[in-house]
């Protein structure tokens, strides 16, 4: 599991660097990735990696994959219907006292007998044994289509809490960034004169130092927690802190978004596992009511061993018997019995019953299909929809973030000048008014780092909504179906000028 990580972190450039503007406004500084506290034990990750790894650790994808194998398992039976069974063993039979013949005479006897053998066993209807292999592969098509439905949903949770490990790592580069800008904040502060800047004013920038510290913290804490659910989803070791390769800023993109949403929802109900799986379901439910209609209509076979006392068992041995306990005269026995009988269950009200049965099944099937139906529709709609506003708020979040560095770059250098008012020499600006701008400066990185989550999150809920159609959706996609479409990946940052 480690080496996949070493493969892909040697496969990978280098470790991309956040970048952030600077004390002044001239020239930008470059802040690397946030890192892991001293105490904690990083594990590097990419989104590759963690998806590749969704397709094998997760425990919901095994225990589907063993649904799988129970189905097969039942159509290997199925398709074995016609086979009979095959007792092999002896029987031993010793009678003492009163006994019955043919005539109707009844005698005192003892007498034993033994027969050490082997007999054949089949009792089947045709019915079941043309059928019922068909309803199984039906049913193994169901769960071979729900496997598949679980690693989508495994994929995209997988997704869904790497992006939530990357808003929380990015939420700690934010706050880091403005305790750095806080603590440039209250040195000019205090380098102030006291009679431009009062010490009021001053405590205040010490208490939002203070917070912005408290906020590094928090951060660090949702990243620590961020961690231990992907760490769970992944089943990697529990006590590491997972540190992506990739940016906190990263932006995904799987979808094309010129493609109408029309033709999303066709996709969708072309692609999803989820459908196919629920038509097999009714195609196994139409299978076996035409099972239970041909059931009277066509006989059973009965193949069964009578050489011994219960029947149904051994056929053909050696047979041997005696007065007392004497057992003697040995020699070859064959006696099986076959019938061919039509059954007809309560005088056939049970068979119509189950008629009944397997009707109302085969309708409820049809219903849950057209019931999943509407329901693909409507996700897709509603993961196109939250798409869309992601699209648009990650848009504005980074106008906002750059207005927020422009405003707080500003303030600080007003901060440094003075104008005078009549007699009285002022600040240009005042630094509860750089306090403002520091703060709004925190609320953009939020903003900005959830806005990116949040479209991240959409675009795959979207790609499973679809059905993981990646030859369909990405454009100039064209390497051999077995062969996945790589993600589009951005990671340019609006955090410079």
């Amino acid at each position: 599991m480690h080496a996949l990580f070493l493969l892909c972190l040697l496969a990978s450039d280098s470790v991309p660097q956040v970048k952030f503007l600077g004390e002044t406004g001239g020239s930008a500084e470059v802040y690397p990735s946030p890192v892991p506290p001293p105490s904690q034990k990083p594990l590097p990750i990419n989104l590759p990696s963690a998806l590749a790894l969704a397709g094998s650790a997760p425990l919901d994808i095994a225990i589907a994959a063993q649904r799988v194998e129970a189905a097969a398992a039942d159509l290997d039976r199925a398709n074995a219907l016609w086979l009979p069974t095959i007792f092999l063993g002896a029987d031993y039979f010793r009678h003492d006292g009163q006994l019955q013949d043919i005539a109707g005479r009844v005698f005192t006897t003892s007498r034993s007998a033994m027969m050490a053998g082997a007999g054949p066993s089949a009792v089947f209807a045709l019915s079941d044994a043309i059928y019922t292999p068909l309803a199984a592969r039906k049913e193994l098509a169901a769960r071979r289509a729900d496997s598949q439905a679980a690693r989508n949903d495994i994929t995209l949770l997988v997704a869904q809490t790497y992006f939530d490990v990357q808003r929380a790592r990015g939420e700690v580069a934010g706050s880091l960034e403005t305790v750095r800008r806080a603590s440039v904040l209250l040195s000019r502060a205090e380098k102030i004169a006291p009679g431009l800047v009062p010490e009021l004013e001053v405590a205040r920038v010490r208490n939002e130092l203070s917070r912005r510290k408290l906020a590094v913290e928090s951060a660090y804490e949702s990243w620590q927690i961020r961690s231990a659910d992907l760490t769970r989803v992944l089943r990697l070791e529990p006590s590491t802190l997972v540190v992506p390769v990739e940016p906190p800023q990263m932006s995904v993109t799987l979808t094309e978004p010129t493609t109408s949403l029309d033709n999303l929802v066709v996709l969708a109900l072309t692609k999803r596992p989820e459908l196919r799986s629920h038509q097999a379901s009714v195609q196994a439910a139409i299978t076996r009511l035409q099972q239970e209609r041909l059931r009277p209509l066509v006989p059973s076979v009965l193949l069964r061993g009578n050489a011994t006392n219960p029947s149904g068992t051994l056929s053909s041995g050696y047979f041997g018997g005696g007065v007392n306990s004497n057992v003697g005269a040995f020699a070859m026995r064959n006696s099986v019995n076959v019938q061919v009988v039509w059954e007809l269950q309560n005088l056939g009200l049970g068979n119509r019953a189950l008629v009944r049965r397997r009707t109302a099944e085969q309708e409820e099937a049809h219903l849950r299909l057209f019931r999943l139906q509407d329901q693909i529709a409507a996700e897709v709609v509603q993961a196109h929809a939250r798409l869309e506003r992601a699209r648009v708020r990650r848009s504005l979040a980074e106008d906002s973030l750059r207005d927020a560095q422009t405003t707080l770059d500003k303030s600080l250098d007003g901060l440094t000048q003075t104008k005078r008012t009549g007699e009285m020499l002022i600040l240009v600006v005042r630094p509860q008014e750089v306090v403002a701008a520091l703060s709004a400066l925190d609320q953009g990185y939020r903003d900005y780092y959830t806005a990116v989550t949040d479209a991240n999150r959409a675009e795959f809920e979207l790609y499973r909504a679809l059905g993981h159609p990646a030859q369909e959706m990405l454009p100039n996609a064209k390497p051999p179906a077995d062969k996945p479409q790589p993600l589009a990946i951005t990671t340019s940052l609006p955090l410079t000028r």
